[in-house]
């Protein structure tokens, strides 16, 4: 594997598969805003982690099989880590697009790596050095610009969207979940993931009955059905299984560099797809945001 991995073919094959899956992810974004109206949010994401649970039961068998013994004695890690991770942060996730923009769902995702640079400190002490605690206030920097709108009255009284809140709310959701990856049970990355999705699916079914008791579940249209396809296809299975093999080929440290074309992309489908208008300050947060995780990255303890 490491000859493979150095190889410029290796590396070429790594390249497009991480970089397919920050595409996967960025999409995400563009998927959330086209599922309002067409879809109830907390519904969507059930239907999602279903859909992933049926593709995973389907091709990854062998692996669920192989590590079920070691799973089964760490079912409270594997629920947690499900529900949180999957289910939590991507309700937040869907709730968000109903009152925020696409571009800025891409770029406030931006700021999960400084999210984790905070958690790791918080849980492991974990060293963190003077660029990495510069590259975490020019992110925070650019997160304040989006949330504010670039309005210097926002920022003042500050009035942050809602949407942007919530979307804060869940990256931080995600970085608790990435941090956590470090106790994680050693068995292989597919079975881990399906025991996770299942947990995710599993949360999501009282989630979508308090839905329905408040009056807001909405079934999907046939629009609607065609959004959690992509859902379910792109950002939830194939990005995954790229990412996971990417991650086999470079490894974890070189791919995770490629999770901050998230934003660029996000950034980009929304004006092409969406016609969304990316102003000023969008390219400025944009800008401080991958340079706050430029600093980090580059700051990183040796």
């Amino acid at each position: 594997m490491h000859d493979t991995a150095d190889s410029g073919q290796g590396k070429g094959r790594a390249y497009i598969m991480l970089a397919t899956a920050a595409l996967c992810w960025a999409a995400n974004a563009i998927f959330g805003r086209l599922a309002v109206g067409e879809i109830s949010p907390l519904l969507l994401v059930s239907f999602r982690w279903l859909g992933v649970l049926i593709l995973l039961c389907l091709f990854a068998r062998r692996h669920i099989m192989r590590d079920w013994p070691v799973l089964r004695t760490r079912w409270r890690f594997v629920c947690a880590m499900g529900a949180l991770g999957f289910a939590i942060f991507n309700t937040l996730f869907y709730l968000a697009a109903h009152s925020t923009t696409a571009i800025n769902l891409g770029i406030l995702q931006g700021s999960i790596p400084v999210f984790v640079i905070i958690g790791m400190f918080t849980a492991y002490r974990t060293q963190v050095t003077k660029l990495q605690l510069l590259g975490v206030l020019v992110t925070i920097v650019g997160v304040i610009i989006v949330g504010s709108g670039g309005s210097w009255d926002r920022l003042a009284a500050l009035a942050f969207n809602a949407g942007d809140l919530l979307m804060l709310a869940a990256c931080a959701l995600y970085a608790g979940y990435t941090v956590g990856l470090r106790q994680r049970p050693p068995v292989s990355s597919l079975g881990l993931f399906t025991a996770m999705v299942a947990a995710a699916f599993l949360t999501t079914i009282p989630l979508v009955g308090l839905e329905s008791f408040l009056g807001q579940l909405q079934w999907p249209t046939p629009k609607g059905w065609l959004i959690i396809a992509l859902v379910t296809l792109f950002p939830s299975f194939l990005a995954q299984i790229c990412f996971l093999q990417g991650v086999s080929l470079i490894g974890p440290n070189r791919a995770g560099i490629f999770v901050n074309l998230v934003p660029v992309f996000a950034a980009i489908l929304a004006v092409a797809f969406l016609q969304e208008a990316f102003e000023l300050f969008h390219g400025i947060a944009l800008f401080l945001v991958l340079g706050g995780i430029w600093l980090s990255e580059f700051g990183k303890p040796a």
